[in-house]
């Protein structure tokens, strides 16, 4: 949940045709005042169709493996954290370096190409779908639905940097682009609203491969979006060894400069801290609804939605409470209110309290999100951002799928079967986990406001480190 996101959006002025007619322009009017101009409208097209159809595919799998492949299976929650695994590995191992590449190569043909590959990837999971459950053993299963996740988001790594790249090119100055990164957000949380509810009924109604084909549509609606998107084609070939050894070396420069900040280190370790409580969160919900809210798997998407909802009324008033407390105050209080409302969730038994709680947690989560931001960005020279979100990031995921194996672990068999009477509440081994993460995140609340100062966070770079990068 409180996972750090930093967009940032471009494109050229609209087309005007000043001798259109007067109601024309009025309409025309208003879709620039949302969608600005015609190539970061075609940008968005794609991305709104596209984000639904992931959020579908997500849910789609999870509910897949947790009702259909392993339904009452012991080891469910340990399958169900695999999937989270594998979309976090590829984070992990592909994210760190992805950007480096697609800033050689030209984006707009990185954007397309990636989403072939997804489409071709996604694709080729519904045909296997198309199979009945018993006619591959269930570890061959998870073994092909973990690779092809991986594969997909790994996609994504690439596709990632090359649109942010692309949206800085057609959508000029920083009005612009701030209304676009809003449109982008408010785009996201729309389809986490959306996405999950399609999904169970999808699934149980359509079967698994209807929602994948979906996905895999989603995609190539995203390409014909794209290949509409007027860019310069700017890129760089393939780089000799000279400039291979360059990159490397203001990659090791950028890790040397973080670990030479102590304030950016200390917002790293409270988002670790954090993310070892809501990864668990993540990878068990499902296991919640079903046997804590005692609610049937096919609502188990409401329960996506209310967290979406929150996170679009936390985005709207974050600003004005940073503005008022400032954003050191802003993340350690935020972190403290989403440990207190991740417990009382734990102790809930009723489906429509739970929902309700856990629109509450959305609110904070979305706050600290926007107050990490410009914390981390007054922390960090301009010419070390791209590395340092090199860093953050991956370490930050790292975290989280160490929580989800360590959550799943304990609910396949250390805690399968645990139940308890502490203080005369009944406790068991997903509510005990759930209070665990809730403990986390208070923790991250208190080490937030101990570690993070009151004033002057930024550190420049040494002399050196500067040097190896002006060199680059």
């Amino acid at each position: 949940m409180a996972r750090l996101i930093i967009t940032g959006m471009t494109a050229e002025p609209g087309d005007g045709a000043g001798d259109e007619v007067a109601g024309r322009l009025s309409l025309r009017g208003r879709a620039d005042a949302v969608l600005i101009n015609r190539d970061f409208a075609r940008l968005w097209y794609g991305q709104a169709v596209s984000t639904l159809g992931d959020y579908v595919f997500d849910t789609t799998l999870v509910l897949w493996v947790a009702t259909v492949l392993a339904p009452g299976r012991a080891w469910a929650p340990a399958a169900v954290s695999g999937v989270m695994l594998a979309v976090g590995a590829s984070v992990l191992v592909v994210g760190p370096l992805a950007g480096v590449f697609v800033d050689r190569w030209d984006r707009k043909r990185v954007m397309l190409r990636t989403e072939l590959v997804r489409a071709a990837l996604t694709g080729l999971l519904a045909v296997l779908s198309f199979l009945p459950t018993s006619a591959l053993p269930t570890g061959v299963w998870l073994a092909v639905i973990y690779a092809l996740v991986f594969a997909v988001n790994a996609a994504g790594q690439f596709f990632s940097p090359a649109r942010f790249a692309v949206l800085g090119e057609v959508v000029p100055g920083e009005a612009d682009r701030a209304r676009a990164a809003g449109v982008g957000q408010a785009t996201t949380a729309t389809a986490s609203i959306l996405g999950p509810p399609l999904a169970a009924p999808l699934l149980f109604t359509a079967g698994l491969q209807w929602a994948l084909l979906l996905n895999a549509l989603s995609y190539l609606f995203s390409w014909w979006s794209i290949r509409g998107v007027r860019t310069a084609g700017q890129g760089h070939a393939a780089g000799d060894e000279g400039q291979a050894a360059r990159l490397w070396q203001e990659f090791a420069a950028g890790l040397r400069f973080f670990a030479g900040n102590r304030f950016l280190v200390a917002l790293l370790g409270i988002a670790v801290i954090a993310q070892c409580g809501t990864g668990a969160l993540n990878s068990l919900n499902v296991f919640f609804v079903t046997d804590n809210l005692h609610t049937s798997s096919r609502l188990f998407g409401f329960v996506a939605t209310a967290f979406g909802v929150g996170a679009i009324g936390g985005s709207l008033v974050a600003g004005r409470v940073v503005k008022r407390i400032g954003a050191r105050a802003t993340t350690w209080g935020a972190l403290l209110v989403t440990g207190l409302l991740v417990l009382a969730y734990a102790r809930q038994t009723e489906f429509l309290a739970g929902v309700i709680l856990l629109t509450g947690v959305a609110l904070p989560v979305a706050m600290l999100n926007t107050a990490m931001t410009p914390l981390l960005l007054e922390a960090t020279p301009q010419e070390y951002l791209g590395r340092m979100i090199a860093v953050f990031n991956p370490v930050n995921e790292l975290a989280s799928m160490l929580s989800v194996v360590a959550a799943g672990w304990l609910a396949s068999s250390a805690l399968r079967d645990f139940h308890a009477r502490v203080a005369g509440l009944a406790v068991g081994s997903i509510d005990t986990i759930f209070s665990a993460a809730g403990c986390c995140v208070l923790l991250a609340g208190l080490y937030a406001a101990v570690a993070l100062p009151r004033g002057g966070t930024a550190q420049p770079a040494s002399e050196p480190e500067a040097a190896a990068v002006t060199a680059g």
